[in-house]
C-alpha cells in the first residue's frame, strides 16, 4: 500500500542562495498552466476518488506563492484523490509573510492541519545574506495568524553553519525559536549543492563558513537546548514534542511507499524509485501529453531495499529493529553486517543493544561515514540467496 503523497510547486517569489530543489520564479500564466499539468498527472496516476493514505505533504519551492484559486485548485484536487479527513497529518511548507487571513482559511477548509515554516534563522541580516525575504517580524505574524485560524501544529525550520555565522549567533536564534514553544523544529546543517548562488561563491572562495568545530559546537548546542526544553531527537536533523513527529518524514525513513507528483518530484512505488522531469516547460508538455512526466526510473532490487533500510532507518534516534529487519528480508541483520556493526560499535558511533542499532552521538556527527559501511558487497549477497 502506498502510504503518502508528496506534491511538488515549484514556486518561490525569490530564489534562496543555499537551495537546490526544483524551483522557478512565480509566474501567474505559467502557474495556471502548471497547476493544470500537475492536476492532470495526479489525476492520470491515482485511481477512483477518497483513496486512503496516511500523510499528505505539499512542499516546494514554495506553495503558498500560489495565488488564491491555483491554491484552491489544488486542495481541490487533493480532496478529489484522497480521503483527506482520514489521513493522519496534512502538511503544506510556507514562508513567513506569504499567510493572509484568505490563505489561512482556506488551508482549515480543506483539511490541512500542519504547517512547516521556513525561518532558517532569527538574524534580520543574516536572512538578507542568504537570500530570504522575510523578516523575524514575519515569523510572529505568520505563527499568530496560523493559530487563529486553529492551525496549531507548526513547524519551524533552521538552518547553521551559514556563512559568517557565529556560535552565539546561531544559539540567539535557536533560542528564539524555542521561545515560541512549538510541537516540531527541524534543524539542518548547511549543504553547499551544486547549481547555487553559494556553491558559485564557494568555487570561487568568497564563501566564509564557520569552522567545522563551531559546526560541532552548534549542534551540540542544538541538540542540548532542544533536551532542556522537553523537545525530543527523533531523527539526526528532527525534534519534536511526543505525538507531534512528522509522520510523513517518517514515511522516509520507515521506507515506505509514497507517490511524487510535480516537476522534479521523486516518489517510490513497489519496485522502483522514480523521479520527474525538473524544467517546467517540459514536465507541463509531458504530464499534459500522457500524465506521465517521468525523467528516471530506478529499479529497488532486494539489495538496495536492505542498503536503505539500514541508511534511513538509522538516521532515526530509535534506529533499526533486528526483529523487524528479519521479519521483513528473512535474514539476521547480523548475518549481513556482522563486521561493520562490531567495527562501529568498536568505534563509538553505533549501539548495539536490546534488539536495536542505533547511531551514538558522536556517530550522528559522522553519519555518511557511517551509513557507507552498510553497502552491500557482492559476496555479502549469497546470505541473500
Amino acid at each position: 500500500m502506498v502510504q503518502s503523497v508528496y506534491i511538488h510547486i515549484p514556486f518561490c517569489q525569490q530564489i534562496c542562495h543555499y537551495c537546490d530543489f526544483t524551483k522557478f520564479f512565480y509566474n501567474e500564466k505559467l502557474a495556471d498552466d502548471y497547476m493544470e499539468a500537475l492536476s492532470n498527472e495526479i489525476r492520470t496516476n491515482v485511481d477512483g476518488v477518497k483513496n486512503s493514505v496516511k500523510t499528505i505533504f505539499i512542499g516546494g519551492g514554495t506553495p503558498t506563492a500560489l495565488n488564491l484559486n491555483q491554491l484552491e485548485l489544488l486542495l481541490r484536487v487533493i480532496d478529489e484523490k484522497f480521503d483527506v479527513e482520514a489521513s493522519a497529518e496534512y502538511t503544506i511548507e510556507a514562508n513567513p509573510g506569504d499567510f493572509d487571513e484568505d490563505k489561512a482559511k482556506l488551508l482549515k477548509t480543506y483539511g490541512v492541519n500542519r504547517v512547516s515554516l521556513g525561518v532558517q534563522a532569527f538574524d534580520n541580516q543574516l536572512l538578507e545574506d542568504i537570500g530570504r525575504l522575510h523578516k523575524i517580524k514575519d515569523v510572529y505574524e505568520t505563527v499568530n495568524l496560523l493559530k487563529k485560524h486553529g492551525l496549531y501544529n507548526i513547524s519551524i525550520d533552521l538552518i547553521y553553519a551559514l556563512p559568517n555565522q557565529s556560535v552565539e549567533g546561531f544559539e540567539k536564534s535557536l533560542q528564539e525559536a524555542v521561545q515560541f514553544d512549538l510541537p516540531h523544529y527541524s534543524t539542518y546543517s548547511l549543504q553547499i549543492e551544486p547549481k547555487t548562488v553559494f556553491y558559485q561563491r564557494h568555487k570561487k572562495g568568497k564563501l566564509h563558513r564557520p569552522p567545522q568545530d563551531d559546526e560541532v559546537r552548534m549542534y551540540e548546542i542544538l541538540r542540548d537546548t532542544m533536551k532542556k526544553n522537553g523537545i525530543q531527537q527523533y531523527e539526526i536533523s528532527n525534534f519534536a514534542k511526543p505525538g507531534f513527529e512528522s509522520k510523513h518524514n517518517l514515511t522516509y525513513w520507515n521506507n515506505d511507499y509514497y507517490y511524487g507528483f510535480g516537476a522534479g518530484a521523486h516518489g517510490y512505488l513497489p519496485g522502483k524509485r522514480t523521479g520527474n522531469i525538473r524544467p517546467l516547460p517540459a514536465y507541463v508538455k509531458q504530464a499534459m501529453k500522457d500524465g506521465h512526466p517521468i525523467l528516471t526510473t530506478e529499479e529497488i532490487g532486494l539489495k538496495e531495499m536492505i542498503e536503505e533500510e539500514m541508511f534511513l532507518g538509522l538516521r532515526k534516534r530509535e534506529g533499526v529493529s533486528k526483529l523487524k529487519f528479519e521479519q521483513k528480508f528473512s535474514v539476521p541483520v547480523k548475518q549481513l553486517y556482522s563486521q561493520p556493526i562490531t567495527q562501529l560499535v568498536e568505534k563509538g558511533w553505533l549501539n548495539d543493544k536490546g534488539g536495536m542499532i542505533t547511531l551514538t552521538p558522536e556517530g550522528i556527527l559522522f553519519g555518511n561515514e557511517v551509513f557507507a559501511q552498510f553497502l552491500l558487497e557482492d559476496e555479502n549477497l549469497s546470505h541473500l540467496r
